[in-house]
């Protein structure tokens, strides 16, 4: 019998998979790159539809809804963003990362 893969990854891949072959339109968000304390690694998934459904995890509370406005807009667009979000980023505070880290996430679209 095969080995199946049940990792989160494989679920976030397979989930975007399924949701695109149902005609959805879809993003794939993937964490970079990190600096310091981050709370997700190198390689984590968060997939979007255009209507904001999301399954995955790039970082977590308010980084994760930029992510998915960001999503919306290259689902939308079809052009792919790079994001960054740290402490450092006036921003930071806002969407939540004020961890210390520093977190770079691609956005893509997904046909």
């Amino acid at each position: 019998m095969p080995a199946t893969d049940t990792s989160p990854l494989a679920d976030v891949l397979r989930t975007a998979e399924t949701w695109t072959g149902s005609g959805r339109a879809v993003a794939l968000a993937t964490v970079i790159e990190t600096w310091g304390s981050a709370p997700r690694p190198v390689g984590s998934h968060l997939v979007i539809d255009s209507d904001g459904n999301f399954e995955g995890s790039v970082s977590g509370g308010c980084v994760e809804g930029a992510v998915v406005s960001e999503a919306l807009d290259v689902i939308e667009t079809g052009k792919p963003a790079t994001l960054e979000f740290g402490v450092a980023d006036e921003t930071a505070w806002q969407v939540g990362l004020s961890c210390g880290g520093r977190i770079r996430v691609y956005v893509e679209p997904v046909t």
